[in-house]
């Protein structure tokens, strides 16, 4: 039996026990250990913070000493040599020497004279111009384009720091400078040096007793090195060639000369100390001076309080583990005890017998379990009872239920129109044997997956407007629209459609019937195209056959009405009047035949026979109906212009009838690849003119989806409606 088994197996109190102490021992031992880590990090983190606080601290302080040094060994070099320049003067006022010998000895002495390796002394006049410099070819040039020159000018006295780069040298170096002023003979005298060779003039004891003063611990300190590895300020090893010595020491001094600045964990060995001790740097760099300064503090003395910690945390837990223990086996033993006891009770009501109660000996948790025990046996009597009669009512309604739902998909398997359901999400959830036989798709095909792929692009607008009407909880009824089928054919449909619900009232999905209509819109199509060929003969006819033949009668009537003005006077004006008529009935015969046959009957295509209908529209009903047409707009196709205009026609009509309209305006126009034909009436609006519920706006609709044209109807703000037909160019631009 494996180790877990065994554990599994063991009672409860034991179970209790042991967990406890384990958790115990674990939760003690974890927290222990974060405690130490974090009170170790944090000890770390704040001796890096104070030995980099100490290192800036540090770093201020020397850097203001040494320039503070700087300044002053400067002024004392130019104090200094104002005063020798003053005793040359002086002795040429006692006439001891000409003011010209006075001034050459006073510039050999000024020249003379090195300010640390390549620092020197020049003087410059009130005007800017370089009267002594080391290097002749200085002498006599006007530097006033310097910036610092121009602060000498204006100050003739005190400290700058500038930049400066010499003749031929590639970039500038930092250069510091203190000037007096001699004014008998307008010298602004000047002691120079480069900030690279200010360690050369930097007294150490300024700030040595500053620096070993800062301690960090029992023996940490403060140190400051040369470039060249050599100590410049430390408690013990000052002056000594750390690079020199090598060893393991050689490395960190190296490591520190390299980096410049940053920390380093490394032993080290003081001549006082017996053996190396870990210790922590925190250093950083003067670049100016090629100095490293840095603060350090050993690791041990730091850590110091956590082996502290670490005794009081074991003591701690062991007096712990020691209460404990006895506590958690009388605990766990008023527990397991009633536990026993409910066991007995459960196995003899597993075995038939609910009869069982336990007793109640306290009001604690356990109490409270055994009471609710006790009631939990009185209430499954109770179920017990009616559990039977329950089941066979339960298995009643599922048979039902089954029966129901096997009648419900014999019905939609058997219907002939397709049917397809969705769930909430747009995916098949089935389809019937009529959606393969129409669409071609098979259920294996469908089942689980979104159907956009059958949807038209031309379609996907009214599409969603679709299925939002469905989510708002309307039902679609008999919308016209295409769908693709698995071939690739497009088909004519007829959609409805609603959705389905839990008995909660919760979406569960749609159902929507799709209804084959190419056949019925192909003989719709064949219906009218019978109609406008039979307009067509008509108009033909009239045309051809009873306009000649009422023309000829007007001939023979202006030929009797000269015979007859012989003999009576009342006939000339009875046979005006005749030919009057016949003339009308003649204009009445080609209105109607150019109505009837508006395209093949007219050479001048659909804007000739547009302007002609609105021209007939006008003397027919007497309102003012206009043709708007500012650029051609060639309709090559003699199907499309046909219907076309019949589709204008139409809504012409309906402004004149249905909408009352006093003035029609039929506009065509080219706007971005598409042709626009617009009717706009001043009528009584759309409401009242869809009032009248005929075929017209049906037929108009079908008109439009023959030639791939959108049909929009719309209100005109302040009364009237607009009827807009979109057709791409494309259609109207074909033969």
């Amino acid at each position: 039996m494996s180790l877990i088994q065994h554990l599994k197996n063991l009672r409860v109190r034991h179970k209790l026990l042991f967990s406890y102490a384990f958790a115990f021992i674990a939760v003690l031992s974890l927290s222990s250990m974060v405690m130490y880590g974090v009170m170790r990090q944090t000890i770390q983190v704040n001796i890096e913070s104070e030995l980099t606080n100490s290192t800036a601290g540090l770093l201020n302080m020397v850097r203001t000493a040494m320039s503070v040094s700087i300044k002053n060994y400067l002024r004392a070099a130019a104090e200094k040599n104002l005063e020798m320049v003053q005793h040359f003067y002086g002795r040429y006022q006692r006439g001891e020497m000409t003011e010209t010998e006075a001034r050459r000895m006073a510039e050999a002495v000024l020249l003379e004279q090195k300010i640390g390796t390549t620092g020197y002394i020049a003087c410059v006049n009130s005007l800017g111009t370089m009267v002594i410099h080391p290097q002749r070819f200085w002498v006599g040039r006007d530097i006033t384009a310097h910036a610092f020159v121009r602060e000498m000018l204006a100050r003739k006295e005190g400290y700058i720091e500038y930049e400066w780069k010499n003749p031929g040298e590639t970039a500038y170096q930092p250069k510091a400078l203190y000037c007096v002023y001699f004014a008998p003979w307008d010298w602004i005298i000047n002691v120079s040096s480069y900030r690279r060779e200010f360690s050369q003039l930097v007294n150490v004891n300024d700030f040595r007793d500053g620096v070993l003063a800062m301690h960090f611990g029992k023996t940490g300190y403060s140190f400051i090195l040369n470039q060249d590895g050599r100590v410049i300020v430390h408690p013990s090893l000052e002056g000594v060639d750390l690079l020199a010595q090598g060893g393991a020491q050689e490395h960190p001094i190296r490591t520190m000369l390299t980096r410049k600045q940053g920390k380093l964990i490394y032993d080290w060995r003081n001549p006082e100390d017996p053996e190396a001790r870990t210790k922590l740097v925190i250093y950083t760099d003067l670049p100016e001076y090629g100095w490293v300064l840095g603060s350090s503090s050993y690791l041990d003395e730091v850590q110091s309080p956590l082996e502290d910690i670490s005794r009081v945390i074991i003591i701690t837990g062991m007096a712990c583990l020691v209460i404990l223990l006895p506590l958690t086996f009388w605990i766990s033993g008023s527990i397991t005890q009633p536990l026993k006891a409910l066991i007995d009770q459960m196995d003899q009501a597993a075995q038939g017998d609910l009869s069982g109660r336990l007793r109640i000996e306290s009001t604690d948790e356990v109490g409270r379990l055994a009471s609710y025990f006790n009631t939990f046996m009185d209430r499954l009597q109770t179920y017990s009872c009616s559990l039977e009669t329950e089941i066979t009512e339960r298995k009643d309604a599922e048979a039902a239920l089954r029966l129901s739902e096997e009648k419900y998909r014999s019905v939609m398997e058997a219907t002939p129109d397709p049917i397809i359901v969705y769930d909430t999400e747009g995916r098949v959830a089935y389809l019937n044997p009529a959606f393969t036989r129409v669409y071609g798709w098979t259920p294996e095909e469908c089942l689980g997956r979104r159907m956009d792929h059958f949807v038209p692009a031309e379609t996907h607008e009214e599409t969603r407007q679709g299925l939002d009407q469905l989510l708002s909880g309307q039902a679609l009824n008999s919308i016209e629209t295409r769908r693709f089928t698995k071939r690739g054919n497009l088909i004519e449909v007829s959609i409805s459609g609603a959705v389905y619900r839990d008995r909660e009232g919760r979406l569960l999905g749609s159902v929507i019937i799709h209804r084959d209509i190419s056949n019925l819109r192909r003989l719709e199509k064949q219906v009218m195209d019978i109609g406008d060929r039979e307009r067509q003969n008509i108009g033909q006819d009239l045309h051809d056959d009873l306009g000649p033949h009422l023309i000829g009668i007007e001939g023979l009537c202006t030929v009797l009405q000269k015979k007859v003005a012989q003999h009576s006077p009342d006939a000339p004006a009875l046979s005006a009047q005749i030919t009057g008529l016949i003339k009308e009935a003649i204009g009445k015969t080609r209105r109607l035949a150019r109505g009837l046959c508006p395209v093949y009957l007219v050479d001048h295509g659909l804007e000739y026979s547009l302007r002609e209908l609105a021209a007939s529209t006008s003397v027919v009903f007497g309102i003012d109906c206009r043709f708007d047409c500012r650029a051609e707009v060639p309709i090559r196709d003699n199907v499309v212009a046909t219907h076309i205009f019949r589709i204008v026609q139409e809504a012409v009509q309906n402004a004149v009838r249905h909408g009352k309209a006093s003035c029609i305006t039929i506009s065509l126009c080219r706007d971005e690849g598409l042709v626009r034909l617009g009717v706009l009436d001043n009528g009584i609006g759309m409401q009242e003119a869809r009032s009248s519920e005929g075929m017209g706006l049906r037929i108009m609709g079908f008109r439009a989806k023959i030639i791939r044209a959108t049909l929009d109807f719309g209100e005109v703000e302040g009364g009237g409606c607009r009827v807009t037909l979109t057709l791409p160019q494309e259609m109207a631009a074909a033969a």
